[in-house]
């Protein structure tokens, strides 16, 4: 195989596969990640807010073949998982898994009361009907702790959010109250009968059981692993794509970007990369 001269950079291509905007955790409109997607310009761009597709429309009217995406929220041995879903097929068969996000939504959404009831009983009383009624409003936006922090700090009962995770809403915390989720195994199987692809989200949060996780289920349909992520330095990078080469699975990749100032959409990966991710997805 022919080697790349020393100093020559080998031609990369520019992809952006997680992103979130305001109808799950990010800071921005869908229609303006949309946007600055689109001034980006990727070979591939996927809006993938946490357990919902509301935003998928408005972002793809501004950049035309967005592809319709999703980050689920799964569970395996009481750890919560995230896998990327891509809707590959582009047909009515995704309307299943539709079904599905509006039961994990119904859920987040009683989540949010029981905390509510959990907090009154510690003395603070919060009304999260308004929350429910604005992120109703607001796209179908997911809720989740983070909204009840944003309460607490605004009417005076927490200092900031991290004071408000910090006392109560932590993990196993005393007004936490565990959301109910879906196993990885049930969320392949669905992802599979929409003719989808699914990718392991982020590895790094799961270190060598990242490993075990893409052994047991790709298979099952996990058969990509986000080893371009926009926070990796190269030693992580690298570490991932290892992984990838050795389980045959394909790597995929994006920024994770929320709306932070000075961070931009999109990954480079290397060109041959970007082929086998293209084609990973019916793009090729």
């Amino acid at each position: 195989m022919r080697q790349p001269q020393k100093g020559v950079r080998c031609a990369r291509v520019l992809v952006e596969l997680h992103c979130h905007s305001t109808c799950s955790d990010g800071a921005t409109a869908p229609g303006e990640v949309g946007r600055r997607a689109a001034g980006r310009a990727p070979a591939v761009f996927a809006l993938t807010d946490h357990d919902t597709c509301a935003g998928h429309a408005a972002a793809a009217a501004v950049m035309p073949g967005a592809l319709r995406a999703v980050e689920l929220t799964c569970h395996d041995e009481r750890r919560s998982v995230h896998v990327l879903v891509y809707d590959v097929a582009g047909d009515a068969r995704w309307a299943e898994l539709e079904v599905l996000l509006a039961q994990q939504i119904a859920a987040r959404r009683e989540r949010m009361r029981a905390i509510a009831a959990r907090l009154f009983h510690l003395g603070i009383v919060l009304d999260v009907e308004p929350i429910l009624e604005a992120a109703t409003r607001d796209h179908g936006r997911v809720v989740g702790r983070p909204d009840i922090a944003n309460a607490l700090v605004a009417q005076g009962t927490a200092t900031s959010r991290d004071d408000a995770f910090a006392r109560w809403l932590h993990d196993g915390g005393p007004a936490d109250v565990p959301l109910a989720r879906l196993g990885i195994a049930d969320a392949l199987a669905v992802v599979r009968a929409v003719g989808a692809r699914a990718s392991l989200a982020h590895p790094h949060q799961h270190g060598d059981r990242a490993g075990k996780l893409l052994r047991r289920f790709a298979k099952e349909g996990l058969d990509g692993v986000e080893a371009y992520y926009g926070r990796y330095d190269p030693g992580e990078r690298a570490r991932w794509l290892a992984v990838a080469r050795a389980l045959g699975l394909t790597a995929t990749g994006g920024s994770d970007w929320h709306g932070e100032d000075g961070v931009q959409l999109g990954v480079e990966i290397p060109d041959d990369a970007g082929k086998a991710l293209l084609a990973w997805l019916g793009r090729g």
